[in-house]
Parts: C-alpha cells; sequence; structure tokens
C-alpha cells in the first residue's frame, strides 16, 4: 500500500490537488493479539514488515498503542501487535469511505 493511495483527492479552487483528512478506526484488543519487547533499532515499519509482511500498516501498530508522532520506539516498552488485520482495514475502508 503506497503512502497516499487510501487518501482521497481532489482539486481545490486554485487547482492544486489536495488531500482529506484520513480517519483510523479503533483497534480493539483480540485474543490473538502478540505482546512484545522491540529489539534495539526496531520501528514501526520494520515491525509491520516481521509480523504483517508490509511496512505500510505500520499506522495499526502504532493506533494500538497509541504512539503519535515518531517512528523509533522503546526497546523497554511492551507492544502490542494486533492480529485482526482484515477487520481493522475494513473498519479503515468504511470510515474513510473508501472503495
Amino acid at each position: 500500500m503506497k503512502r497516499y493511495s487510501t487518501t482521497r483527492q481532489k482539486i481545490d479552487k486554485s487547482g492544486k490537488r489536495v488531500y482529506s483528512t484520513t480517519y483510523y478506526p479503533k483497534i480493539q484488543i483480540g485474543d490473538n493479539d502478540q505482546f512484545i519487547y522491540p529489539k534495539f533499532g526496531d520501528r514501526l515499519d520494520t515491525l509491520a514488515h516481521r509480523y504483517y509482511g508490509d511496512t505500510s500498516l505500520w499506522w495499526i501498530i502504532a493506533k494500538a498503542n497509541g504512539i503519535k508522532g515518531k517512528a523509533a520506539v522503546s526497546t523497554d516498552e511492551m507492544l502490542r501487535i494486533p492480529s485482526n488485520i482484515p477487520q481493522i482495514l475494513e473498519n479503515f475502508k468504511k470510515i474513510n469511505n473508501i472503495g
């Protein structure tokens, strides 16, 4: 998934392309969620690649753990890795009126 592939776009009055706000769903805790301590050098995108095979899903880990404004994660804080990715993505598409 590319960075802006799910962001709605429109052309404003001056002819410039602008992006709409992207909304992220609340991520409920699931029975199959994993809890990990990150390794030194881990970032949200590398964790998303390790657990989901897709770096663009970094936002799921960030949202589930209340992480805002940073990509690096601390090795001394446990992180939740949500497991129900299809449902999370369906909720994402629903609240953003995507396809």
